[in-house]
């Protein structure tokens, strides 16, 4: 492993962004270390907290070089240049952990080999499912197992690891055994790595040419940021899509102000542009870098402050707690985590195309998600399928706390981290693609009101006699109290076939009136008049007549809209 020579055109370089997750003590921040030549301003864990309490707190870059492998000789590149993203495992930090996952094309899953499959090893394979299709397993920690039983333990632990990965997009995975760091953090440093030249070359062969483009609107995720007396402030992050150059002009969102780029590094090497996927510090005009931690920057006026939003919701299958309407989820979106209501509805109609949302379209309520098995799918701008074939597709309406500053097509996750971290159970709920949103702060009546996600409404109620040939009086569809003025016109289905109309109250008991435009049949006029029968009457001995109303049901079908102001019925 070694450093990009400071010769070869950036343009020939390709950068590729590998995460490295796992659970805390797994060995992580040490892997990291073993394989890096290059690291940032924020790496190996320079966080003076890191350092003091022993663990990784916030993402960690760093970088190493490897020469083009044969499968992408004729891609146009003459080197390739590993950005690791280390990202910290202790279950608290998982917000850290799920901005970072955003911006790699490859994830290590490093795994201790002496314990295995842990909680949050587990949530981090899950956010692999959602973030990207590449992963590799590094089964970490090797030397501390007996020489004797080595071979046959990683042979076990293997086995294992591919059969839980079965159950998702990960099956197959390649399974590497390591030792970053033999002796644990203490040792000396003269201490080689085991094996990590298995992993360099297992990497290098699924190495691949990420989808990268130059076009769109400038987007750049900052994840640390600092002073340089004389120079300016830095700001050091990933570009997530468009192209930057020194001299241009570039938002904080944030801070709503613009900021002129004065110079560029990419790992302490100058260029004069950045584009999609590439790790870059740049340098702007002063300002107070304590007002930054981590926060998006852009080409001014392209990334909007939201107050609410729609996106296409998939729920997580190892979550096995009911993702109910009305509660309340962390949600990540942008380079944000805040808390938001949900709402989550249906769709009568599969979208016309990936990605989109009509507003003129009817939506049918949900008090839930509904569950789905299957492996999870990459949610991104790109057009995605269904995670389970043929399954619904779902919706959430997202009312955030605060506003949060985020790019259209964004990925949301959506967690429930109030949790306890180390009970037995993914807190990670549901995932999904931001398809609409508004920036409205009164968004229930300038957006919501807009949105036709229905709850439909059966009443039932029976015909109490008939007043003439078309038209019934029936009972039991209304309270006395209720306003029948709001159902007038509302038509109505007869148990014995006929089609009517709610035409008005009758009386002041909740009884009601109801036309039969094309008539009662002949068959139910004479259940509701009744037939002939011998009987005492009060006059005396004859003839009588004992209608059957109650057999002859009225039902009345309709939709409310949730948002409508107006709370208007519609059949």
């Amino acid at each position: 492993m070694a450093e990009v020579a400071s010769t070869v055109d950036k343009s020939k370089v390709l950068n590729f962004n590998v995460g490295v997750l796992g659970h805390i003590d797994s060995g992580k921040t040490s892997l990291a270390k073993a394989l890096s030549t290059v690291a940032s301003t924020a790496a190996f864990d320079k966080n003076p907290q890191s350092r003091e309490r022993g663990i990784t707190l916030d993402l960690g870059f760093s970088s190493f070089s490897l020469p083009v492998p044969a499968h992408l000789s004729d891609c146009g590149y003459e080197a390739v240049q590993i950005t690791l993203v280390d990202c910290p495992g202790h279950a608290s930090l998982i917000r850290t952990i799920m901005g970072g996952a955003q911006i790699i094309d490859l994830m290590l899953l490093v795994v201790d080999i002496t314990k295995g499959m842990q909680t949050q090893t587990a949530e981090c394979l899950v956010i692999g499912e959602i973030t990207c299709d590449h992963m590799i397993v590094v089964l970490n920690k090797t030397d501390l197992v007996d020489p004797a039983k080595r071979e046959s333990h990683i042979s076990k632990v293997t086995k294992k690891l591919h059969i839980t990965l079965e159950a998702t997009k990960f099956a197959g995975a390649p399974v590497v055994a390591v030792a970053a760091k033999p002796g644990g953090p203490d040792a000396p440093e003269s201490e080689k790595s085991i094996d990590l030249h298995t992993l360099v070359e297992t990497l290098s062969r699924h190495l691949f040419v990420p989808q990268r483009s130059g076009e769109g609107s400038f987007l750049y995720a900052v994840d640390h940021c600092f002073p340089i007396r004389g120079q300016g402030t830095v700001m050091t992050g990933t570009v997530l899509r468009g192209t930057v150059q020194v001299n241009d002009t570039m938002e904080v969102p944030f801070l709503k102000t613009t900021k002129k780029v004065k110079s560029m590094q990419m790992f302490h090497q100058p260029v004069q542009q950045a584009s999609q996927g590439d790790r870059v510090g740049i340098c702007v005009t002063q300002f107070d870098a304590k007002l930054v931690e981590r926060c998006l920057v852009c080409a001014p006026g392209s990334l909007p402050c939201i107050t609410a939003g729609i996106i296409q919701v998939y729920k997580i299958p190892y979550h096995k707690s009911p993702c109910t309407t009305g509660s309340k989820f962390h949600i990540t979106i942008g380079h944000e985590t805040v808390m938001a209501k949900t709402i989550f509805f249906g769709c009568d109609q599969p979208p016309s195309s990936p990605n989109t949302f009509d507003l003129s379209c009817d939506y049918p309520f949900q008090e839930k998600i509904l569950e789905s098995e299957g492996k999870l799918a990459k949610a991104s701008s790109a057009a995605q399928p269904s995670p389970v074939s043929g399954a619904q597709t779902q919706y959430a309406v997202l009312e955030f706390e605060k506003p949060v500053i985020c790019a259209a097509n964004s990925l949301v996750i959506g967690a429930r981290l109030d949790i306890d971290a180390f009970s037995n159970m993914c807190r990670i709920a549901f995932h999904g693609v931001l398809l609409h949103s508004s920036e409205d702060v009164e968004y229930q009546k300038s957006f919501l009101s807009q949105l036709k996600v229905y709850k439909l409404k059966t009443k039932e109620g029976v015909v109490e006699r008939m007043q003439d040939e078309k038209t019934v009086i029936g009972r039991g569809l209304f309270k006395r109290e209720t306003k029948i003025q709001s159902f007038l016109g509302l038509t109505v289905k007869l148990s014995s076939g006929e089609s009517g109309v709610i035409e008005g109250a009758f009386g002041t008991s909740g009884k009601f009136r109801v036309g039969i435009p094309d008539g009662l049949r002949t068959e139910t006029r004479d259940q509701l008049q009744g037939s002939k029968k011998k009987g005492k009457t009060k006059e005396g001995t004859g003839e009588t007549s004992e209608p059957d109303h109650s057999s002859i049901k009225i039902t009345m079908t309709f939709k409310r809209y949730v948002f409508d102001p107006e709370k208007k019925l519609v059949q």
